[in-house]
């Protein structure tokens, strides 16, 4: 089964994963040999942050042992030789996401100022009092929070796109919403409380013939399936590397050239500018516009050799192992009495939040990790979708691409016992 996100919605086909070596890729994962209370450790919470194969642990490592120094400014033969490894994982990025050009990845701390960055230089140069930004429901907080401080600032209009009791995106009631008024949609890809794919190709399709940009947050979808940005014919889209399967402190915007270039920077500082005097500063164009300061050298490079770690297993086998341990997931887990699936999209992502009758999701989180299992609790950073569904938190099962069936017996052994415990 291929999950090729590119397209409006997630394929539905077969889910062999005959060729898939799972036994040599969970080799890579060092963390996964780890036991926790005595038991083998079950890591189903890479919707929160993916563990890292040897290889980016080993890259990151040659990093500081051999070569590191700072980029772009030295002439000696440590800052040359960091340099181009931090260009390179540019350039790896630029092809994992098809960009038109290196000049349009722009590596940040993450998905959260990707779009803040966003908001701050596009967002207060662009809109004015009255004009309207398109959120949907099931937006995290780092994709609801910046647009709210610009429409406290400048004025702007939030309109929230609704969603079904089943977590699907409602295309119709999004359209319902465009206006004239409308200059930015700005969505998720994929919900990382739900795990419901949006049919980001209509978004795109209906926003841009509204005159309006549109915006992704791609976090939850860069790790599960193939993503091209030319032909998605979206203007921006974001992402974090520690969801990617690479270390924290380091994400990626990406934007069209020209729209980047026309953005005034977001911060001030050494290796944005082109020439500074007392009077006037003159800028750089993108990306170096909007990576003021030092960047996070030793974690772009590890960026990077994630980006090739995934892509050399390939996305499209990646997608077909999740789906298969999604389908099995939801069937095991709908089978136990009182348990409750929260968010039954038609199309989704590797993702499962649930409730247990009268269990609170941190007990539920507690119990289950004492038989070695890490799950996640809690709102998800996503309070208006718990507001929807008229609970305060879920727990949530969210699958990579190194878990397998029987991690998901497991798991569903600790929550009928959970169940026993608190009858």
């Amino acid at each position: 089964m291929s999950m090729d996100l590119s397209q409006p919605v997630i394929s539905s086909g077969d889910n062999s994963t005959s060729a898939y070596d799972l036994e040599r890729i969970r080799a890579d994962f060092p963390i996964l040999k780890q036991e926790v209370y005595g038991k083998p450790l079950v890591y189903l919470d890479n919707g929160a942050s993916a563990q890292k194969p040897r290889q980016v642990i080993d890259a990151m490592s040659d990093v500081f042992e051999n070569y590191y120094s700072n980029v772009h400014r030295g002439v000696h033969w440590t800052s040359q030789r960091s340099t181009e490894a931090f260009e390179a994982a540019r350039e790896k990025v630029q092809v994992f996401i098809n960009a038109a050009s290196v000049n349009e990845v722009i590596f940040t701390r993450g998905a959260t100022e990707s779009i803040n960055l966003v908001a701050a230089t596009w967002g207060r140069k662009n809109l004015k009092a009255g004009d309207e930004v398109i959120l949907s429901h099931m937006e995290h907080h780092s994709n609801i929070v910046p647009w709210q401080l610009l429409r406290d600032e400048i004025g702007i209009e939030l309109k929230i796109a609704p969603i079904d009791k089943g977590g699907n995106f409602l295309l119709d009631a999004f359209e319902a919403l465009l206006s004239d008024k409308t200059k930015l949609v700005a969505v998720t890809h994929v919900s990382n409380a739900l795990g419901t794919v949006v049919p980001v190709a209509d978004v795109i399709r209906l926003a841009h013939e509204k005159g309006a940009l549109v915006l992704l947050d791609g976090c939850q979808a860069v790790p599960h399936a193939v993503v091209d940005v030319q032909a998605l014919d979206v203007d921006f889209y974001v992402f974090s590397g520690h969801k990617l399967y690479g270390p924290t402190g380091i994400g990626v915007l990406w934007g069209r050239e020209d729209l980047l270039n026309a953005m005034p920077p977001y911060q001030g500082g050494g290796d944005m500018i082109s020439s500074v005097t007392f009077e006037k500063t003159t800028f750089m164009k993108t990306p170096h516009r909007f990576e003021a300061g030092t960047p996070a050298i030793a974690e772009a490079i590890g960026l990077g050799v994630a980006v090739d770690y995934v892509s050399g297993i390939g996305l499209e086998n990646i997608s077909a192992h999740e789906q298969g341990i999604l389908q099995y997931a939801t069937e095991k887990l709908s089978a136990i009495k009182g348990l409750t699936i929260i968010g039954t999209a038609k199309e989704k992502a590797s993702i499962i939040s649930f409730s247990v009758d009268g269990i609170h999701p941190h007990d539920i989180g507690t119990f289950v990790d004492r038989a070695g299992v890490a799950v996640r609790v809690g709102h998800h950073c996503a309070q208006p979708v718990m507001e929807f569904y008229g609970v305060a938190a879920t727990a949530r099962a969210s699958f990579g691409l190194y878990n397998t069936r029987d991690e998901v017996d497991v798991l569903a052994d600790a929550l009928e016992q959970t169940k026993e415990f608190f009858a």
